[in-house]
């Protein structure tokens, strides 16, 4: 017979590491690559904003001065990403696009704020890995009706999700920021 093929451990050991490494590719190409890219697009900010208000009308801002500021920060526990914010307005109705870090990445959600009270909250886009049941109507309508009270606090807290805690925290700070904002406008 032939002579045996003798193959050394390293070798061996080489491409088993190999093969599991092309396990894992074959693994996240079949999950859709969700581990690096968690971008869920719920909705248009324009879809929203014409949803909500019946048309998309032009967009006004508020500066936000340094007393505002202030209160934002107080807020959000930080400074917001930008001192201008834009919104829309249709006879008592307001619509903010706001976005804020749930663990990592931003979430932006709508919000429709009409008479000191929140009408309507969605998320829009949702970027995180985890924590995307905070789009769940369910959950957004707990903040239906809402208002500020002292503080710039929620007249009513919403109810914390297992595993969306910073998200669930995110969306609360956001309502509060778009209640505020529309005190202000």
């Amino acid at each position: 017979m032939g002579n045996p093929i003798i193959i050394p451990s390293i070798l061996v050991s080489a491409t088993a590491s190999k093969l599991r490494s092309l396990f894992f590719v074959i693994a996240l190409l079949l999950s859709g690559g969700s581990a690096f890219s968690a971008d869920r697009v719920y909705q248009k900010p324009s879809d929203f904003i014409r949803g909500s208000l019946g048309e998309i009308p032009a967009n006004k801002a508020i500066v936000l001065d340094a007393t505002q500021q202030k209160t934002v920060r107080a807020i959000l526990g930080k400074r917001y990403k930008t001192t201008s914010i834009r919104h829309w307005s249709v006879g008592k109705k307001t619509a903010f696009i706001l976005e804020e870090i749930g663990k990592t990445e931003y979430i932006t959600t709508g919000y429709v704020v009409s008479g000191g009270k929140i009408s309507t909250v969605k998320v829009l886009v949702y970027r995180e890995t985890h924590g995307w049941e905070v789009a769940r109507p369910a959950f957004t309508k707990q903040f239906e009706g809402a208002q500020l009270k002292g503080g710039n606090q929620l007249s009513r807290a919403a109810k914390n999700i297992a595993g969306a805690t910073l998200s669930v925290r995110a969306l609360t700070k956001l309502a509060r920021l778009a209640l505020y904002l529309d005190s202000i406008k």
